[in-house]
């Protein structure tokens, strides 16, 4: 049997840690001895044993001449938890398979090069994109400091994500709301703008699926959020970022226990490559914007989106006022229009989830 299956198996197991594991990275890890699996295991919890460290305790003496496949290159430094190169060598393993290595600097091909000096064998790169992808959140974060930003909305197949008086409950089926709480789930952070507080009056939770619940952001220029807006009586941490909000607004806020952020901008909109900035530094690494179009434009001007998924339902709306998915001035030519690339496809009941990353232009 080739490498490939095993590594599949591996980065499932790395999914179950899922909202539990951030800023850490998603890893699974599997233990192969005479073709039969003996041993699996999954980074479970931020500060907790690695992925490594599971597997090989249940495959116990068994791992000894064995095969450990896992999705990210082992630790070779000492975290909160022990280097699990140590821990492959105690174990006896005779053949390491790693899909990518880890863009830690702390890490980054040094594991390898610990197990290959100490005489174990070792094969990178099996399901490196798929591995790559996987983990784009902590990539992102680890090279550059700033939260990873997936923009999601749930458009009509005509492009709009509300009528024209406002409707917008609910555009996608069941399938498709709970995958965003999935997302939700993923994503260490969830955004929309004060209008989709005003319009919808969400609660920004997971509660379709299990997992905590992210940090909470609006941003809120003006300082029209509502004061009996739902978002600010769920348990867990809020943020309002704005640019010109009345002092009365902020003390009202702060009093409620939400955070607010001023970060303007000459013409008084939030400045969202500081707000980026400052999530970064908070230890934040990735953020889901839910929109509505204007958020979703703003994002999309200062380049900060890395990947966008829509959930498409088969159904139009129509109508000149109707809501855009995306506002903003938009662009002339089609030309100038911005393109994805890595794009996948996949059915939710009867709708359709389109995701890609925008291409990065040469300036």
């Amino acid at each position: 049997m080739t490498d490939v299956p095993f590594m599949r198996m591996a980065l499932r197991l790395a999914r179950k840690g899922e909202g539990s594991v951030n800023p850490n990275p998603l890893v699974g890890a599997v233990v192969v001895k005479d073709g039969r699996v003996v041993g699996r295991g999954y980074h479970r919890e931020f500060g907790g044993p690695h992925a490594e460290v599971f597997a090989l305790d249940q495959a116990g003496e068994k791992a000894r001449g064995a095969t450990l496949y896992v999705s990210l290159e082992p630790c070779s430094h000492v975290g909160k938890t022990p280097p699990c190169t140590e821990r492959i060598l105690q174990a006896g393993v005779a053949r390491v398979v790693a899909a990518c290595q880890d863009p830690n600097p702390l890490v980054h091909g040094k594991g390898v090069a610990r197990l290959r000096r100490a005489g174990v064998v070792v094969t990178e790169g099996v399901l490196a994109r798929e591995a790559k992808r996987q983990n784009e959140i902590f990539f992102k974060f680890v090279g550059t400091g700033l939260p990873f930003v997936t923009l999601k909305l749930a458009v009509s197949l005509d492009g709009r994500i509300a009528t024209r008086t406002g409707d917008s409950k609910w555009i996608t089926g069941e399938a498709s709301r709970r995958e965003v709480h999935r997302l939700r789930r993923r994503h260490s952070a969830v955004l929309v703008g004060a209008k989709t507080v005003l319009a919808d009056n969400p609660r920004l939770t997971v509660r379709e699926v299990p997992g905590r619940n992210p940090v909470r952001i609006v941003l809120d220029g003006k300082g029209e959020i509502p004061e009996s807006a739902l978002l600010l009586r769920e348990p867990g941490r809020t943020i309002v970022a704005t640019a010109t909000m009345p002092d009365d607004k902020e003390k009202a806020l702060l009093a409620l226990g939400a955070d607010v952020w001023r970060l303007p901008t000459g013409d008084a909109r939030v400045d969202l490559a500081a707000l980026s900035t400052r999530l970064g530094e908070g230890g934040i690494d990735a953020v889901l914007v839910e929109g509505g179009g204007e958020t979703a434009a703003a994002f999309i001007e200062a380049g900060l989106v890395d990947r966008v998924s829509f959930f498409i339902a088969p159904f139009l709306l129509g109508g000149r006022a109707a809501v855009p998915a995306v506002g903003g001035v938009g662009v002339e030519t089609i030309a100038e229009a911005i393109r994805l690339v890595d794009v996948q496809f996949r059915r939710y009941g009867e709708d359709l989830l389109y995701t890609g990353c925008p291409e990065r232009r040469s300036p």
